[in-house]
This record gives structure tokens, sequence and C-alpha cells, in this order.
């Protein structure tokens, strides 16, 4: 993970679980979306900003911290 994508984050990356979504921007929209109304979320705002993956090309991210 780079430095950069560690300050985005609101607390320290190891201080709490993670889960991230890799994929097409419209497939991490999609995920974000479908766990809100399965309700395994409250919030939306639970996930990080749709950033661009450090790691894999033309991929976007989101990370939920729980």
């Amino acid at each position: 993970m780079s430095t950069e994508f560690n300050e985005r984050l609101s607390e320290p990356y190891d201080e709490r679980a993670q889960i991230w979504i890799v994929g097409t921007r419209e497939q991490v929209n999609h995920i974000i979306s479908e766990m809100y109304v399965k309700q395994i979320v409250t919030d939306r705002g639970q996930f990080s900003l749709l950033v661009p993956a450090p790691f894999a090309q033309g991929k976007f991210m989101s990370v939920l911290l729980r």
C-alpha cells in the first residue's frame, strides 16, 4: 500500500479491520451499493473515497473500515 493512500485513511491501517474492494469504477460502486442494500453497512460514508488502485492499472478501489 502506498504512503499516499495510507494518509487518506482516517486511522492507521493496522488498528481496524478492513475490507478492500478493487475493480472497475462501476464494479466498486455496485458492490458498495449492494453492501448498503443488504445492510452489511449502515452508511455508505463508512467507505473511503473511490481512488485509482496504486497496484492495478485501470482499476479503482475503496476501503471499508470496520
